[in-house]
């Protein structure tokens, strides 16, 4: 969601791993947006998202994170946390109202981070998760 959406991202179903992120008392069932590809579609064209789902977005090194939500029908929450996966900056984004909307909001971390959380709107609010919360990262073994 922090960019066009590339040849690759479009032209197949873009896969992501599953983990667990342990935040304040609260455990999510997520997913990971890694690569490029994931990391360009995120949570676009979805039309639902679970109370204890969510999508994490990996950076290799902090910097300003900007999202859009081109393409994303649900209403979100955007928690930006920085390379020691401490909670920053939390944000409420409104979702488009067609895919043929031209102007989207964006979305701007206030500052450097390396990660950000996606998740239902206002569930950072209903979970009393403030800046400074660190998450912890449990990743899903591949199955053989």
């Amino acid at each position: 969601m922090a960019s066009f959406l590339s040849t690759e991202a479009s032209a197949a179903e873009v896969q992501f791993s599953k983990a667990r992120l342990k935040l304040g008392s609260t455990t999510l069932a997520i997913e990971l947006a890694e690569t490029s590809a994931q990391l360009e579609r995120g949570l676009m064209f979805r039309k639902e998202l679970t109370e204890s789902g969510g999508m994490l977005f990996v950076y290799k090194r902090e910097a300003p994170l900007t999202f859009w939500m081109k393409n994303t029908f649900i209403p979100l929450s955007i928690g930006f946390f920085n390379a020691k996966k401490e909670l920053i900056d939390i944000q409420d984004m409104e979702p488009v109202k067609s895919e043929m909307q031209a102007q989207v909001p964006t979305y701007e971390s206030r500052g450097a981070a390396q990660y950000a959380l996606e998740v239902r709107q206002g569930w950072f609010e209903r979970h009393n998760i403030k800046v400074k919360t660190k998450f912890a990262l449990e990743k899903e073994k591949a199955r053989p």
